[in-house]
């Protein structure tokens, strides 16, 4: 039985949901539409009414917050401890003062020249959060951005609800390219496209690799860029300098156990730079990684369309 998918348009960017039963996929399109309308109204930064927005409004002081904006917050402070502050969520005054300050389809205009100047994130270590009352602590003056693993989190999330849903056979959800799946995968694995812009259609050219589970995520430089001043910036902040980085890598592409994982791999590589490599040979992640002049470099067991990744 062919693979059925169902495209739109969430939290800024392409929703892309497959099922192996084409009679699932309603079952699944429902599920994940309802995790993305949670995650919208519980970490959107671009939403006024969002929680984050709420708690970044009131940094200083104790916050109570939902089960999933708890969970979101977690998830990106270990993602700061794994890769030793290389992925940190106390970037949110950096990156909105380097002008991503809107959903991303409202800054492309060019608005004159922005005042940016190295000064290093406040640092994860200064955000608590008391999983027992559902609370979180930000000190005055924090402000933070779940951009680096609050989509993965949410791919995996929806990938979950939606096998959960269903009442057989596979899902594979992709949001813009940070892709999760659940379930048995259609025969020879779910093909997926690698490609450095998440607009490509799931169709369109470039490498495809085959997975059977867990997730995949690419992180660039060359997508969601922005002009200020003539000066061309871009979403990743090295947090070290608050400033987007500036490393050897335009974009990595990683697979690991879940989407969560493999974006904080590949976020992670293109801020530390060259010292990536071997951080990710230490952790045995499959790798791709593509050098500013566009050369192109694997690590560990790169999976290819001709067998299932592990």
């Amino acid at each position: 039985m062919a693979v059925a998918s169902k495209t739109w348009k969430a939290l800024g960017t392409s929703v892309h949901v497959l099922t192996t039963d084409p009679h699932e996929l309603a079952a699944a399109e429902l599920a994940v539409r309802e995790i993305l309308e949670d995650v919208d109204a519980a970490y959107s930064r671009f939403r006024a009414d969002s929680e984050l927005s709420r708690l970044n409004a009131e940094a200083g002081r104790t916050v109570s917050v939902s089960p999933l904006l708890a969970t979101a917050v977690t998830t990106a402070l270990m993602a700061a401890s794994v890769t030793h502050g290389a992925v940190d969520p106390t970037v949110g005054t950096a990156i909105r003062i380097a002008g991503y300050d809107d959903d991303f389809s409202r800054i492309t205009e060019d608005r004159g020249p922005v005042s940016l100047r190295a000064l290093k994130v406040p640092g994860w270590q200064v955000v608590h959060v008391d999983r027992a009352s559902q609370s979180v602590f930000l000190p005055a003056g924090v402000e933070l951005d779940l951009g680096s693993t609050g989509k993965a989190l949410a791919a995996d999330l929806a990938a979950h609800a939606a096998h959960t849903a269903m009442h057989r056979g596979g899902v594979l959800v992709s949001l813009g390219g940070d892709i999760a799946v659940a379930g048995p995968p259609p025969e020879g694995g779910w093909r997926v496209l690698i490609a450095e812009d998440s607009a490509v259609p799931p169709d369109g050219d470039g490498q495809v690799i085959c997975i059977g589970n867990g997730g995949v995520a690419t992180s660039s430089t060359t997508v969601r860029r922005w002009r200020r001043g003539g000066t061309i910036l871009h979403h990743i902040i090295d947090p070290q300098t608050g400033l987007p980085a500036s490393g050897p890598w335009r974009t990595v592409t990683v697979v690991a156990n879940s989407c969560v994982d493999a974006n904080i791999a590949a976020t992670a590589a293109i801020v530390q730079g060259q010292s990536a490599v071997a951080w990710l040979q230490a952790r045995r992640l499959p790798a791709r990684l593509v050098e500013n002049d566009g050369t192109i470099h694997y690590i560990g067991p790169w999976p290819d369309p001709s067998r299932v990744a592990a």
